[in-house]
């Protein structure tokens, strides 16, 4: 038997968590574990909880919450707290909305996926990338989301795909129905641009607050040598996208090597 965790920075009510753990418990010789967030806890990275304790709560079987937990604490302390051996694959998401450029950084999604490379455990990210508004998800549902996290899986389970250290694959699907579906396409992450917005409103106290707002999806292509992950779901392609921990800018080595010198 495989043993499969799943998580997201949805919380654990998410309807794209639920697809995704009724998709995978599909699969033949699998035991699937779930532990998620038990509030929404989007863009925020690859945070963990040091301040205070965290508590699993048991929703049903194999399926828990952790108490005002992030994605990162969730594979975590699953991996250490409830597996007697680290499990076979970690799956993030479905995420509601999309995880491409630089959002990657900011992504719980992508996070609870990095986590589990740094625990030594293969893992997926997976986002539904959505049209304007995060209603119309509903228009064309997960049942794409759900097809391609069953086959990366399964290419996963079998060997298919191997990844090396430190390193996992960040998917997003294109806010289209199944029957639409183009293929894959191999990207790497585009140049995100971003605003400054943020929605400026009073408390019934007459105390000023702030609304971070969310930025539309615009981008620059990185280089020519690839297709980026934005142009790919642009073009209706699911965008498949290895991401690397290692975050040293090899180029600027020699040019800073000035700067050394001992004492």
């Amino acid at each position: 038997m495989k043993n499969i965790l799943i998580t997201n920075d949805d919380g654990y009510e998410s309807e794209g968590l639920i697809q995704l753990a009724k998709t995978i418990k599909e699969l033949d010789d699998v035991i699937v574990t779930i532990v998620a967030p038990t509030t929404e806890k989007s863009a925020c990275g690859h945070s963990l909880t040091i301040t205070k304790p965290l508590k699993f709560i048991e929703i049903d079987d194999n399926f828990f919450k952790l108490d005002d937990g992030t994605p990162s604490d969730c594979i975590y302390l699953a991996i250490h707290a409830l597996f007697n051996n680290k499990p076979d694959l970690v799956i993030s998401g479905i995420n509601k909305g999309s995880n491409m450029g630089e959002d990657i950084t900011y992504s719980g999604t992508a996070s609870a996926a990095m986590e589990a490379v740094l625990q030594g455990v293969p893992a997926f990210a997976i986002s539904q990338v959505y049209d304007k508004t995060p209603k119309n998800i509903n228009t064309y549902g997960f049942d794409l989301a759900c097809k391609v996290a069953k086959d990366i899986a399964k290419k996963f389970l079998s060997n298919q795909i191997k990844m090396d250290k430190r390193k996992f694959l960040n998917i997003n699907i294109p806010p289209i129905h199944l029957k639409d579906f183009k293929g894959y396409k191999i990207t790497e992450a585009a140049i995100r641009l971003y605003g400054n917005e943020a929605k400026i409103g009073k408390n019934p106290k007459g105390e000023t607050y702030y609304w971070l707002g969310i930025h539309p999806l615009q981008w620059e292509q990185r280089s020519k040598n690839f297709i980026s992950d934005l142009d790919a779901v642009s073009q209706n392609y699911v965008s498949i996208t290895p991401i690397q921990l290692n975050l040293t800018s090899y180029e600027d080595i020699k040019t800073l090597k000035s700067l050394e010198y001992e004492i």
